[in-house]
């Protein structure tokens, strides 16, 4: 695990190449404390960069590692957890390794495949490889985009990075917000994949890799969609013992490490499954970590600490009153851009506990959007519609309405289409006529609320709704949202997080299987509760779905009540893309308990952060 960082084509000498690399590497240093290595090509066009945390083969895995003529050199950060197997194959087929690092198999496996590699590989990863004898360099991000890989356009020539605070370093870089992924950033509260919030530069999608040669320019490929898994017909019985066959063989390759490991635990279904399959796994009790809001309904340590007792776990929670002030000081600006999953405070702080015992943590992300876990699934799925000759009649009603009046927001989304519905659950609004903020002169055809999502819907038309849901958010909400929150917050702390549920094996079986499997009596992940029963306590099933939430609305009418008096002022950096009326007219009926605007406006003072770092940097 590390993070990676260089750049090709930028016109820079070898030695200016150096220094540059080893910046860029410098400003994420916390993805990989142990060290740092680089390599820089003799004329300066390459230059690949990586800082370690140590995992697997904590003396010899250091990186840049190249083949044994050294025509090849690899930075990668992720663990390939098939490794062993692999370089039993590799050594069969004539390859001799120095080191016993997974790393190492990527290097020969590119030897033997080619860029074909990438569909060996089972594991997470963002790898960036230079092949001098072809001259060409190959970038490649993982199946569901576990690891982040952004890339940055320049002149023929490109720059990549984990994160962007490398590539912010580089001298030539210029930092442009990007006004179309900061609109995008109040729909969703994240920046969607492909886009990232500066101007020529774009996160490379999961499933993809992209190659690069002189005077050649860059062409991405595509080598796995979770669109096109074949789907399986196979019976109940037998696909609850393949659920769980898959789930104890992919704990059981995440366990791989050289450092202490231990687990999340939330007290729920998926946190629970994968902390019962490790103690079935280990020769030891499993560590396992929670965290807890002193704030009545914000508290799971009860549920986790539940679990850990009859799971026999050695367990440590601790239960917080944060310095949220000072905390969303460090943490929304940590991203480097507009990010407003409020979780991320959750995640951070049991990361960081975490860290201070262990150095690789499981989590149960992923289980929700390849199960139908999330019970916005059964609300678009269920919820009225008009009939179409009807709905632009209602619309019309509905828009005179005056803002606030009961019922007005209900019927804007009774006339919209399943798959606007269901957008509704995952975003907001734009135009302020819509209950949005966003002023209109910026919004294009396609940032409209039915447009936000319609591409990726159209694109599993084939399938049915529930599964155009989750195949959806598996494109969308999970890489975006759910697997950037968790790589930021462990990695600020050095803490590696490994998500066994988005094993590609694990995921692909679950993405075959009907929506009569996961969908049933009203409740979701049907077959993997079935597949869990003998696992995990009966309490871990009965309980009902809930989030890793925190008291947003008590903390705005508390320590963060100037934050928003602050964002009212005129001068403010959001009013840029944000209507000033509208703004202030949300701020006021939150504010006077009228209409709770927690989630808009926690997009808003993120993105005023934000923007008011990027003029504090120019």
């Amino acid at each position: 695990m590390c993070g990676i960082a260089g750049f090709a084509g930028l016109g820079t000498p070898a030695e200016m190449a150096r220094a540059w690399v080893r910046t860029m590497c410098g400003e994420i240093v916390h993805r990989g404390p142990d060290g740092q290595g680089c390599f820089v090509s003799t004329d300066g066009t390459v230059a690949l960069g990586m800082r370690r945390l140590a995992i697997i083969d904590v003396a010899g895995g250091w990186q840049p590692i190249g083949n044994e003529t050294g025509t090849i050199q690899v930075v990668f950060n992720g663990e390939i957890y098939n490794f062993r197997a692999l370089r039993t194959e590799l050594e069969r087929l004539g390859h001799t390794f120095a080191t016993h690092s997974d790393t190492e198999t990527i290097v020969h496996g590119y030897e033997e495949w080619g860029d074909r590699v990438v569909k060996h590989l089972r594991g997470m990863f963002a790898i960036a490889l230079w092949d001098s004898v072809r001259q060409r360099l190959l970038l490649a991000r993982d199946r569901l985009g576990i690891k982040p890989l952004y890339v940055w356009s320049h002149l023929g020539g490109l720059g990549f990075a984990s994160e962007l605070k490398a590539l912010r370093s580089l001298p030539t870089f210029e930092a442009r917000p990007s006004p179309a992924a900061l609109i995008r950033f109040l729909a969703f509260g994240y920046v969607p994949d492909p886009h990232s919030a500066y101007e020529g530069v774009r996160k490379l999608p999961p499933g993809h890799t992209l190659t690069w040669r002189p005077g050649c320019g860059m062409q991405e490929q595509c080598y796995w969609d979770p669109r096109v898994v074949e789907r399986t017909d196979i019976g109940e019985e037998e696909a609850i013992r393949e659920v769980r066959r898959l789930l104890e063989d992919s704990v059981r390759c995440h366990l791989e490490s050289d450092v202490p490991l231990g687990a999340f635990l939330s007290g729920g279904i998926d946190s629970s499954a994968v902390v019962a399959q490790m103690s079935r796994l280990m020769d030891r009790p499993v560590k396992t970590f929670t965290i807890g809001f002193d704030e009545a309904g914000h508290n799971e340590a009860p549920h986790a600490a539940e679990v850990a007792r009859a799971l026999g776990t050695e367990h440590t929670e601790l239960i917080m009153r944060p310095d949220v002030d000072q905390l969303i000081e460090d943490l929304i600006l940590w991203f480097d851009e507009p990010f407003a999953d409020s979780s991320a405070l959750p995640t951070y702080l049991v990361s960081k506990l975490a860290r201070e015992h262990v150095t690789v943590a499981l989590s149960g992300d992923g289980g929700d959007e390849l199960f139908g876990g999330y019970t916005r699934y059964w609300k678009a799925q269920h919820g009225p519609t008009l009939p179409d000759a009807l709905g632009p009649m209602v619309r019309r009603l509905a828009a005179r309405l005056p803002h606030g009046a009961r019922g007005r927001n209900y019927l804007l989304n009774l006339c919209r289409t399943r798959e606007g519905q269901y957008a509704d659950t995952v975003a907001l609004p734009l135009l302020p006529w819509e209950g949005g903020v966003v002023r209109s002169e910026l919004v294009t055809d396609g940032d409209r609320f039915e447009m936000l999502l319609a591409n990726l819907f159209h694109s599993v038309r084939d399938r049915d709704f529930p599964a155009q849901m989750a195949l959806v958010d598996v494109m969308s909400y999970l890489p975006g949202d759910i697997l950037t929150k968790v790589d930021r917050m462990s990695m600020k702390v050095s803490l590696e997080a490994r998500v066994p549920l988005l094993d590609h094996p694990f995921a692909e079986f679950a993405l075959s299987l009907p929506s009569r499997m996961k969908f049933r009596g009203g409740v979701g992940k049907w077959i993997f509760r079935k597949a869990i029963e003998p696992l995990v306590p009966a309490s871990v099933l009965a309980r009902p779905k809930s989030g890793f939430a925190v008291p947003l609305g008590q903390w705005f009418r508390g320590p963060l009540r100037h934050r928003l008096q602050a964002l009212a002022q005129h001068a403010s950096p959001v009013f840029q893309y944000a209507d000033e009326a509208s703004t202030v007219r949300i701020l006021e009926e939150h504010r006077v308990g009228r209409r709770d605007h927690s989630y808009l406006i926690w997009r808003l003072l993120v993105l005023n952060m934000w923007l008011t770092k990027q003029d504090s940097q120019t």
